[in-house]
């Protein structure tokens, strides 16, 4: 059996999950972004109830119909790539997307857009405006080696979407970073 859920987004719910579950004494489950697959046979259903609850606890929640489960797998699939991966993100989602979840993604894509108010493409920006925030953070990388990294054809295409997207230039916010920040003598 496998359960779906929904707000997994880093390693740390994966981990938050695991812990609930062994609580309950569900110690066979392999665990993964968005998604908890039993090993041996369910629990009970007392069991079960107790895991929803604390799993809502955690701001977690179960997804029981088809279609959450399908906009569910996009955005974990969406972070996945985007968040956990090292290598540059140099293909076509919309390929992605539709290969790996064995659907048309004309399909996908309306069904996204009409429950969640924006399109994949939309999200996709959002998770990638995300990143690119942690990576200026960090401080490691150029502008162009971010945009490289990000799958964007070059830093100034990078720069407009980011400034759609938080109103200001990567650089402001570098600037921004740099003005909150105190350095560690100086605390």
């Amino acid at each position: 059996m496998q359960l779906f859920i929904k707000n997994m987004v880093c390693q740390r719910c994966v981990l938050a999950v695991k812990n609930e579950a062994e609580k309950l004494g569900i110690r066979h489950a392999d665990i993964s972004l968005g998604q908890m697959k039993f090993q041996e046979a369910e629990p009970g259903a007392q069991v079960m109830e107790k895991l929803k609850s604390a799993l809502r606890n955690l701001g977690f929640d179960i997804i029981d119909d088809k279609k959450s489960r399908l906009i569910e797998r996009v955005k974990t699939m969406v972070i996945e790539k985007i968040h956990h991966s090292d290598g540059e993100l140099r293909n076509n989602w919309s390929e992605i997307i539709a290969d790996e979840l064995q659907y048309e993604y004309n399909y996908i894509s309306n069904l996204f857009s009409a429950v969640e108010g924006i399109t994949i493409e939309q999200y996709i920006i959002r998770q990638k405006v995300e990143k690119v925030k942690e990576l200026l953070f960090y401080d490691e990388l150029t502008l162009s080696e971010i945009s490289y990294r990000m799958g964007y054809s070059s830093a100034a295409y990078l720069t407009n979407q980011f400034k759609k997207v938080t109103g200001m230039t990567p650089g402001q916010f570098r600037q921004l970073l740099n003005k909150n920040r105190t350095a560690l003598d100086k605390l």
